[in-house]
């Protein structure tokens, strides 16, 4: 397997605005994650695990350390590189939704595409395509307010992967969802990861993060434990409850 991401003595410290320490969120925190892994991120209120996913999402830079994303060093690029590089490696799924409610679902999936320069005709194609993987097609011309929460959580997925990317990070993406809806979403992660996809997600339920593969859990800053298991998956879910 290939590795997709890796971080290695990365530090993470938040100041105070006359420079003394506010905060050392991470303190040499060290993970590699290779192709086709499913892995969940745990730990408890104040772990740094939230910290790590920013640092992970570029969406935050570390004080100290490397971070190479599909081997490339972001750790050393400018902004404007690391914001083109986000956009092209990683898909976001958060808890809320952040759907855009004037859109139809197509055109919020196609958003992330619209940013990148991609041709009307393309980002139609790949957001019916991304659409699909999430059976969320038949729904197309629906805007946000006609879906259900597991419906508006398909949408976000299928535009996290309507950009191809070689990560999906994934914040506790079950946590507006009733239990049944959140298993109906949790079965579209287990399908993507099946089919090749790398995914970390951030999760406090035990019953999520059997699913994984691997459990890294986070306490104080750095790694306490980073342990592998055999996926605990329950018994596949009708097409009924799947359309959720």
């Amino acid at each position: 397997m290939s590795t997709v991401l890796s971080i290695r003595g990365v530090t993470k410290t938040y100041y105070k605005p006359d420079g003394s320490v506010m905060a050392q969120a991470l303190r040499g925190v060290d993970v590699e994650i290779e192709k086709g892994e499913y892995v969940a991120v745990m730990g408890s209120s104040g772990s740094g695990k939230s910290t790590l996913m920013n640092v992970l999402g570029c969406l935050d830079r570390p004080t100290t350390g490397e971070y190479y994303l599909d081997g490339k060093n972001v750790a050393s690029m400018g902004d404007e590189e690391l914001s083109r590089y986000r956009g092209r490696t990683i898909g976001f799924i958060f808890q809320a939704f952040n759907l855009i409610p004037e859109l139809t679902i197509e055109g919020n999936v196609e958003v992330p595409l619209f940013y990148q320069g991609v041709t009307p005709s393309t980002r139609r194609e790949r957001a019916l395509e991304a659409l699909r993987m999430v059976q969320l097609d038949h729904r197309l011309g629906h805007r946000p307010k006609e879906l259900s929460g597991g419906q508006m959580q398909r949408v976000a997925i299928a535009r996290a992967l309507v950009t191809r990317p070689v990560l999906l990070l994934a914040d506790e993406p079950t946590g507006n969802l009733d239990r049944a809806t959140g298993q109906a979403i949790l079965q579209v992660f287990d399908d993507l990861n099946d089919q090749g996809m790398t995914v970390v997600m951030v999760t406090h339920d035990p019953k999520v993060s059997e699913r994984c593969q691997r459990i890294v859990r986070l306490a104080d800053g750095v790694v306490e434990t980073d342990v592998r298991q055999v996926p605990l998956r329950p018994a596949r879910l009708g097409a009924e409850a799947v359309a959720i």
